[in-house]
C-alpha cells in the first residue's frame, strides 16, 4: 500500500525566486518528479459511524461505504491532521525510527532546504507561515506512519479506510498509493504558495464557534456580511468552513466580518468564538484563486485508484477512483471541511458492534479530541501516533 519514491530528485528550490507568479510558475513546471507507483493489490474499500445510544437515524450513513467482511476489531482506520496542528519541536518523538527519518531526509531532497530542522526549533513564526507549514504537517504525518508500521505492523497492514483533516486528505492519498510520495510534496508546495498569495490578496481569518441549539450562526453570518458591504468591502465573505461536531464549527471569512461576529456573539447567543491563529480565510471562496495552480499541478500527476478508502473533505464521501479525484481535490481548497460528516460515515455502526481501531498519526491530538465528541465509543479504541 505505501511506498516511498525515487531518490532521483529535481532541486530547484521554490524561494529562489523573487516574484510570486514566477514561484508558482517554477512549481507547476517541476511539479511532475521521480517514477511512478503502480499499485499492485486490489481495491479494498470500506468505512463506517456510530450514534449515542437511543439516536434515531434519519439516513443510513453506512450506504457511503465498503465494508470487509471480517471484525472490525481486526482492522482500522488511519486518520491524518492538517494545518494548524504544527508546533515547534515536532518530530522528535520519531527520529529513533530509521524509517521516519529516511521520510524527512527525503523530503530535504525534494524541498531543497531542511525541513526537519524548521520542525525542531522553529522558529515558531516561520513554521506557522502556511508555504512551510503544510509540507513540515505531511512529512511529519507520514513520518508518524512509518512509527506505526515499524511499532504495529497489523495496523498498516489492516487498515481499510483514511482520511485527512485538509491538508490531510493528500497525506491519506499517499497512504493509499494513489499519489507517490515526492509528487504529492511538490503538489503541496504548490498549494501552500498558492493559497499563501491568496491569503495576501485578501485579508482574511478564522474562529472557531461554540453554541447551542437556539443559536443563529447563518443568521449571524448573514449579519456579518451585510456590515461589511456597509463598511464598502467589496464581496465580502462570512460562512462556517470546518464542520468539526455537534455544536461547534469554525466560521471564515473577510476580518471585518470576523471582529463583528465577536462583537455581537450574544446577539446571536454564540456562548464562544475564538480567533484561530491563522493568516487566511482557508475553505472559503477567499482562496479562490489558488485553485487553478493548484488544479494544473494535479492534472500534471499520474493518479492512480486509491488502494482503499480514501474519505473526500468535500461531501465525506469516498472516492471512487483516480478521475474523481483529479476533479474533486481541487474544490476542496474553497470548500468547507464536512469532518463532522465524514466522521459520521467512517464510524456509524448499528447498536452492539464493535468498531475498528483508530490510528491519529501526525502532530497534535485533534482529531482523537474531535472524534471523542462525535463517536465517544469509536474513541475509546483510538490512539495517537504523534510526530
Amino acid at each position: 500500500m505505501y511506498k516511498l519514491f525515487s531518490r532521483n530528485i529535481h532541486r530547484t528550490s521554490l524561494f529562489q525566486c523573487d516574484n510570486k507568479s514566477e514561484k508558482i510558475k517554477s512549481l507547476l513546471e517541476s511539479a511532475v518528479i521521480g517514477s511512478d507507483i503502480k499499485p499492485t493489490s486490489p481495491e479494498n474499500q470500506w468505512s463506517t459511524l456510530p450514534y449515542a445510544e437511543g439516536t434515531v437515524l434519519k439516513r443510513d450513513q453506512k450506504l457511503k461505504s465498503i465494508r470487509p467482511a471480517r471484525d472490525p476489531r481486526e482492522c482500522s482506520i488511519i486518520l491524518f491532521p492538517g494545518q494548524g496542528s504544527q508546533y515547534v519541536g515536532m518530530g522528535k518523538n520519531l527520529l529513533s525510527c530509521p524509517g521516519s527519518r529516511d521520510i524527512f531526509e527525503l523530503a530535504n531532497q525534494v524541498l531543497n532546504y531542511d525541513l526537519l530542522k524548521i520542525c525542531l526549533e522553529g522558529p515558531k513564526s516561520k513554521l506557522d507561515k502556511t508555504s512551510y507549514c503544510q509540507p513540515a504537517v505531511f512529512v511529519s504525518s507520514l513520518a508518524a506512519v512509518e512509527k506505526l508500521q515499524e511499532e504495529r505492523p497489523n495496523a498498516i497492514e489492516n487498515c481499510v479506510a483514511t482520511a485527512g483533516f485538509s491538508l490531510g486528505e493528500i497525506t491519506s492519498l499517499v497512504f493509499a498509493g494513489s499519489i507517490p510520495f515526492d509528487k504529492a510534496l511538490k503538489l503541496i508546495q504548490v498549494r501552500a504558495e498558492a493559497m499563501q498569495m491568496a491569503c495576501e490578496m485578501s485579508e482574511g481569518g478564522m474562529a472557531t464557534v461554540l453554541f447551542g441549539p437556539d443559536s443563529e450562526i447563518g443568521a449571524a453570518c448573514n449579519k456579518a456580511t451585510q456590515w461589511c458591504l456597509e463598511k464598502g468591502i467589496e464581496k465580502p465573505y462570512c460562512q462556517v468552513s470546518n464542520y468539526l461536531y455537534p455544536h461547534c464549527k469554525i466560521v471564515a471569512g473577510h476580518m471585518e466580518a470576523l471582529r463583528y461576529l465577536e462583537t455581537n456573539s450574544k446577539l446571536f447567543k454564540i456562548k464562544r468564538i475564538k480567533r484561530l491563529a491563522v493568516n487566511g480565510a482557508f475553505h472559503t471562496p477567499l482562496m479562490e484563486s489558488a485553485v487553478e495552480p493548484f488544479r494544473k499541478a494535479l492534472k500534471q500527476i499520474p493518479i492512480e485508484d486509491p488502494l482503499i478508502s480514501v474519505h473526500s473533505n468535500v461531501d465525506g464521501k469516498r472516492y471512487k477512483n483516480a478521475g474523481h479525484i483529479l476533479k474533486q481535490l481541487p474544490q476542496q481548497i474553497v470548500k468547507p471541511v464536512k469532518w463532522e460528516q465524514t466522521l459520521h460515515i467512517l464510524y456509524e455502526r448499528d447498536q452492539g458492534k464493535h468498531f475498528p481501531r483508530t490510528f491519529e498519526c501526525g502532530p497534535g491530538k485533534g482529531l482523537k479530541a474531535i472524534l471523542k465528541q462525535v463517536n465517544a465509543k469509536a474513541c475509546d479504541s483510538a490512539t495517537n501516533i504523534e510526530a
